[in-house]
């Protein structure tokens, strides 16, 4: 099979199943489902991915790698600590923005197989960093910011950042927001986030 399209029925394999996984879940989607809509037979689907396991872990991979390392160089930068968490907080809203089902799909994983979810490779770009975490015990040390835990600063932080998205339907029929109304909404959140993180280490 010639490379190029070899790769090109790969990707449309994984986006064939990642829709139907999040459409349907997980759990209740086979690969007979993948491979019709995919319009290709089961003997290509377990030459590129074995098993439905490996299939999903590919899809988790590459949803979140270039994500994940983008967001563990914000919290490795040489920048100021507030710099430093408002380009974390704009980055990671921009991103959930142009691809909001990465939320529900992204916890739909972990919470299928909880003991393995932690050590798929993906998954550690999406944790705290020791950068950050000294930078937050230095500034703590400098009498710059209130005594806070870094890790329970980070989990605050990226809580604010995905709850809006994991509840979004539930938002949008709660305030009544037409699609346009709820990306404003969303963009406010932003400078919302920000400020509460920034009023919580304040001194």
């Amino acid at each position: 099979m010639d490379t190029r399209q070899g790769n090109a029925t790969r990707q449309k394999i994984m986006e064939t199943a990642r829709e139907l996984f999040i459409a349907k879940g997980v759990d209740r989607v086979g690969v007979r489902e993948i491979a019709l809509k995919a319009e290709v037979n089961l003997s290509l689907m377990n030459y590129y991915f074995q098993s439905k396991e490996n299939l999903l872990e590919q899809i988790f991979e590459d949803s979140i790698k270039d994500t994940g390392h983008k967001l563990k160089q914000i919290l490795n930068a040489d920048v100021t600590l507030d710099v430093k968490i408002k380009n974390f907080i704009d980055f990671y809203v921009d991103i959930l923005r142009e691809d909001p089902l990465l939320v529900p799909f992204v916890l739909s994983i972990i919470h299928r197989n909880a003991e393995q979810a932690p050590r798929l490779k993906a998954v550690s770009t999406l944790y705290n960093t020791e950068a950050f975490s000294k930078q937050v015990r230095a500034e703590i040390e400098s009498g710059n910011i209130r005594p806070t835990d870094p890790e329970q600063l980070f989990i605050s932080m990226i809580s604010l950042i995905l709850f809006p998205f994991a509840i979004k339907p539930l938002v949008k029929y709660r305030m009544a927001l037409t699609d346009s109304d709820m990306e404003k909404f969303l963009m406010a959140r932003k400078e919302h986030i920000y400020n509460i993180i920034m009023c919580s280490i304040k001194k």
